[in-house]
């Protein structure tokens, strides 16, 4: 078994630190983009969720308001 020089395994370290490093910091911008996506669907879901129970209200009070069909 040979040994590599220490500066070998020294240039290896540090270039799949840098490759290590890089990836996280990836992935942590792909985290906060995704953070801010998750709290843009939430709040229209929330906006939805509010404009459905309107309308149930709102077709819930006009529907006893009308007159029957005219084949009664």
């Amino acid at each position: 078994m040979t040994q590599v020089p220490h500066d070998d395994r020294l240039n290896d370290l540090e270039t799949r630190f840098t490759f290590l490093d890089d990836a996280v910091s990836s992935l942590n911008d792909s985290e906060a983009q995704q953070s801010q996506r998750l709290l843009q669907l939430e709040n229209a879901l929330a906006e939805l969720r509010r404009e459905l129970s309107a309308l149930r209200t709102g077709l819930a009070g006009d529907v006893r308001d009308e007159p029957p069909p005219p084949h009664y």
